[in-house]
């Protein structure tokens, strides 16, 4: 039979992810010879055999990779038969400088979880189990290039079973830099609250018990600490809310198995995909309203839920134990903690025990967030399994992108790689302040990136532009919503002018306002504002953000004046209406907004959905929980032009609400009115801009479109219209989406030789 050589050259996401010893598995299982190695540009093979041993392994190639790669292009080229007479993995060569790409922390794979459950494998029990497709990478990193030395796994020498492991290149353990095991790896163990010891021969054992009882533990977890107890226990559930002082927000869960999820909630076949898939975020599902404590997620239709993702989680469901509180281990409001001692100190007097282990997290990586909308998952925290997964953009410079003053991230680029940090949080203190700098410099040192071009945030004031204006390069401010719709844009590789509505909470204009309810005309060189929303008063500047009342009371008083009468659901005292008259009628720290946000929470606190927020937009969120999706019939609102651009007034909504509500009609049937009536005038103010300029692509952005209800209901009218529309998938439509935005915008501009804010 005669025989052929191929040189085969495999770009993507190929290095450090286990792709060699798989490229040489299957050439040993085709019985091909040759040779495999690293470049700077991919992996190089060359492989000679029989036609068809050849065609098979091509087709293996990217058929059965491993699961953290991802091959983007396969290129073969045809060469004289050379006669090899085996088959090598070779050093790799060349002088040209390597862009390594770090693989995030991924889920414990099958294999792994098989051998932690298996009484007679020498895993048994080991919650520090992991291989070459699996575990933790980007979270113990300290520096390139990925080998064991430069991880936190340093202190943790391979036995010689780990090692013989370690040396086979068809083992799956063949340069797995956290290989370990119970004789040589990591241990944990158990402490009281104090961090003293707790003495007790099978620590795993005590820990059930204790859950079981109804305590709060403080679980060092993957990337970070997380606080767990009994998600069926309604005591121990209000007893982590009033420790830490968390009253409504939303608790996520981890539940066994998809058996156990299935009897709790509604599940679709894409969602099973993503809960069962490496990556293991937690992703937003319909539940089915039985045997889980209402305190879990107080008024919501949904529950935030993913499955364990690390050897540890599947060893804390022993027993009886099916559903977790799994939330992240940290006082609100500032960063997650991972080191032991800190944790103690700040979480001591949250939880009754500590689960402790001796591997050190070099970076703190959050849980991510995710949903099923339209078919396809959509990013609302991208962190832990997606972090620090690049984004091919063409052209780009080394640049740092600052992100956003709330759900902060940032984005840094090299070699047309734009790399994402994982969550930060909101920029409103120095610890968390500080968790950025740490974060932004190891992005800079592992990648070996020293931006030029430095983008920020159009607020002189945020903490992210007073971090950029001290480095060193070209500074771009870039305005927020521009940002949000540069961001979507650049995820789906949107060139050309698009329509871009940006509904979102906060965002500082070109003319020193606060926006939110925009209608841009924008490519990555510039925007035109071409649509709004009225502006509103917010009396008491941002205090109006956490006191939907007070937006409430803003929108009566620029109807009713001072003969300012609420309605009778909401609590405000006389004092609260004496003050807010005067704060409205002075203009006293009164900004004016027009946020998309803000107009929500109108009608949140018209309604008396709540006073006052424990949380970011809960008004919004459970205005659109109670809504009664079968109204039809709009509120009036008028489309006025003023400076040239469109102005939606949505005076006679508030005005027709009120009357509503002075009726006694029922708040789900308004909430519901109110929602097709924001739907009704989006269609018809993109359709009377595409009349005007011809444009005919949109790009949906901004925290408000992760309302369901909106963003469903937009796309399908609009699609019905011809409407081209983009959203977010991979990239939250958030602030936490914000930094790629900035960053193509940063380098279009530097490019052209403008580094102004455009209008």
């Amino acid at each position: 039979m005669r025989n052929y050589r191929r040189f085969i050259k495999v770009t993507g996401i190929v290095q450090g992810v286990g792709f060699r010893p798989f490229v040489y598995r299957i050439a040993l299982e085709e019985n091909l010879k040759g040779w495999v190695n690293n470049t700077a540009v991919g992996v190089r093979i060359e492989v000679e055999g029989n036609l068809e041993n050849l065609e098979a392994f091509q087709r293996k190639l990217t058929e059965e990779a491993p699961p953290l790669s991802k091959v983007e292009e396969v290129i073969v080229e045809n060469l004289p038969y050379f006669g090899y007479d085996s088959f090598n993995i070779e050093k790799s060569h060349g002088k040209e400088e390597v862009l390594t790409l770090i693989s995030p922390d991924v889920s414990i794979c099958a294999q792994c979880e098989e051998e932690i459950k298996n009484a007679d494998n020498h895993r048994y029990g080991y919650p520090f189990t992991n291989c070459t497709n699996c575990g933790p990478r980007f979270s113990i990193i300290q520096q390139l290039p990925y080998d064991r030395e430069m991880t936190t796994m340093k202190k943790f020498p391979m036995c010689d079973k780990c090692k013989e492991e370690y040396k086979n290149p068809l083992d799956r353990r063949f340069h797995a830099q956290p290989n370990a095991c119970p004789d040589c790896g990591p241990r944990m163990w158990l402490t009281d609250q104090r961090g003293n010891p707790i003495d007790t021969q099978d620590p795993m054992e005590e820990l059930y018990r204790r859950l079981k009882a109804g305590a709060i533990v403080g679980v060092k977890g993957l990337g970070g600490f997380q606080l767990v107890c009994d998600g069926k226990n309604p005591a121990a559930v209000q007893k982590l809310r009033t420790r830490k002082r968390r009253p409504w927000k939303p608790f996520a869960l981890m539940m066994r198995d998809l058996k156990t999820l299935r009897a709790y909630c509604h599940v679709n076949e894409k969602e099973e995909e993503i809960l069962t898939g490496i990556q293991k975020p937690i992703l937003l599902l319909d539940k089915k309203n039985e045997g889980l404590p209402e305190s879990i997620a107080p008024g919501q239709k949904r529950l935030g839920i993913m499955l364990p993702y690390t050897p540890l989680h599947h060893l804390l469901f022993h027993g009886s134990l099916e559903v977790l509180i799994m939330t992240s281990g940290n006082i609100s409001g500032l960063p997650i903690e991972y080191k032991n001692e800190e944790a103690i100190d700040h979480l001591g007097e949250i939880v009754d025990c500590f689960l402790l282990h001796d591997r050190e997290i070099h970076i703190p990586v959050d849980d991510s967030v995710s949903r099923v909308v339209l078919g396809k998952e959509r990013l609302i925290r991208r962190s832990r399994g997606y972090a620090p997964i690049p984004i091919k953009i063409e052209g780009i410079e080394e640049t740092l992108a600052c992100g956003s003053h709330l759900k902060n991230t940032f984005c840094i680029s090299k070699k047309d790689m734009a790399f994402f940090g994982q969550h930060i949080g909101d920029l409103e203190n120095l610890e968390t302040y500080q968790h950025f700098q740490a974060c932004v410099d190891h992005f800079k040192s592992v990648y070996g990136i020293q931006p030029h071009i430095i983008a920020h945030d159009l607020h002189p004031e945020y903490l992210s532009t007073v971090y950029a204006e001290k480095e060193t390069g070209d500074k771009v401010a870039i305005q927020h919503h521009h940002a949000h719709i540069a961001s979507c844009m650049a995820e789906h590789g949107i060139h050309e002018p698009v329509i871009g509505i940006a509904y979102d909470g906060t965002g500082y204009g070109t003319d020193g306002k606060i926006w939110g309810g925009e209608f841009l005309i924008c490519d990555y060189e510039g925007f035109q504002r071409v649509g709004h929303l009225n502006y509103m008063r917010m009396p008491g500047g941002e205090t109006a953000v956490k006191e939907p009342w007070r937006m409430a009371a803003s929108q009566l008083y620029a109807l009713r004046g001072e003969a300012l009468e609420l309605p009778l659901s909401m609590e405000v005292s006389e004092e609260e209406k004496t003050n807010i008259i005067q704060v409205l009628k002075h203009q006293l720290n009164c900004p004016e907004t027009s946020s998309m946000g803000r107009l929500f929470d109108s009608v949140a606190g018209l309604l008396g959905i709540c006073k006052t927020i424990t949380y970011e937009a809960q008004g919004a969120i459970e205005l659109e929980g109670i809504s009664n999706l079968s109204e039809s019939i709009p509120y009036s609102y008028q489309l006025e032009i003023l400076d040239e651009a469109y102005v939606v007034n949505t005076r006679p909504i508030i005005e027709e609400i009120i009357q509503d509500i002075e009726k006694g009609v029922e708040a789900s049937r308004i909430a519901g009115r109110f929602h097709e009536t924001v739907i009704r005038f989006t269609i018809e103010l993109c359709c009377k801009i595409y009349e005007k300029y011809g444009i005919s692509k949109i790009v949906l952005s901004g925290g408000v479109f992760q309302n369901e209800i909106l963003l469903k209901e937009v796309y399908y009218r609009l699609t019905e219209k011809d409407f081209q529309v983009y959203m977010h998938e991979q990239i939250p439509c958030n602030d936490g989406g914000i930094a790629l935005g900035q960053l193509v915008i940063a380098n279009r501009r530097i490019k052209k030789g403008d580094n102004k804010s455009c209008v």
